[in-house]
């Protein structure tokens, strides 16, 4: 199964999160920069990241390494951190999207629907039974609807789309959880701890790891960078 690439862009995005029942107030919004001065014109408070980056061989290497250096030290995850695996092709988007709000579900005081209910369905399951859940879909089922509307939202702002098409790039999300740091990428073995951070220092916290993405892949300028934060 193959999904359309959802679009870094903040307008589909936003359109996305609010069909999940995210209330208005809340939003994407693209970083311009991880400098200081850039980070300070990001709205407050900002509850996660979103990342796209190129998904090179050097990024795989990395991710190798950070792998068994992580088994062969331990670390610390929180048993309230909501992960899931990604086996959907070109779900990386979505599956970030998900990520970002499944943990800030209470602050962003979510709407019953469609995504509430995939939440109450998935409490209880571990991250590659969640995963599956967008693999055995039928047009009942909760899931169905967010798949349909990650295609019809693929679409926007795209003149060519093809679900087969190799994706050179890929989403990733940073939220905080219990005072530290995760990156939650479905393709990746586990979240990654990256230490402690809080609610006042999580987008710099946030930005440094984002930076260590770009220090390892030089060559590549293709980054982006969005914030799901509170709109005035």
């Amino acid at each position: 199964m193959a999904l359309l690439p959802l679009e870094s862009n903040p307008d589909v995005m936003n359109k996305f999160i609010h069909l999940m029942g995210v209330p208005e107030k809340w939003n994407i919004v693209d970083v311009y920069g991880l400098d200081a001065d850039a980070l300070a014109w990001v709205p407050r408070p900002v509850l996660a990241l979103i990342l796209l980056f190129p998904y090179s061989d050097k990024f795989l290497e990395y991710a190798k390494q950070e792998a068994e250096l992580i088994k062969e030290k331990g670390q610390t995850v929180s048993d309230k951190l909501l992960y899931m695996k990604q086996y959907v092709s070109n779900a990386c988007g979505t599956i970030a999207l998900i990520h970002c709000i499944a943990n800030n579900a209470d602050r962003l005081q979510l709407a019953d629907g469609m995504f509430k209910k995939i939440l109450e369905d998935s409490i209880n399951l571990n991250p590659e039974e969640r995963g599956e859940m967008l693999c055995k879909v039928n047009s009942n089922s909760e899931a169905y609807k967010l798949i349909a509307a990650h295609q019809e939202l693929a679409m926007e702002g795209q003149t060519e789309v093809n679900p087969d098409e190799k994706v050179n790039h890929h989403f990733v999300a940073f939220v905080e959880k219990e005072g530290n740091l995760y990156e939650l990428d479905g393709r990746k073995e586990f979240p990654i701890n990256h230490g402690p951070t809080n609610e006042d220092t999580f987008l710099e916290d946030a930005a440094k790891v984002c930076k260590q993405f770009m220090e390892r892949d030089q060559e590549d300028i293709n980054f982006t960078i969005m914030a799901l934060t509170q709109s005035d």
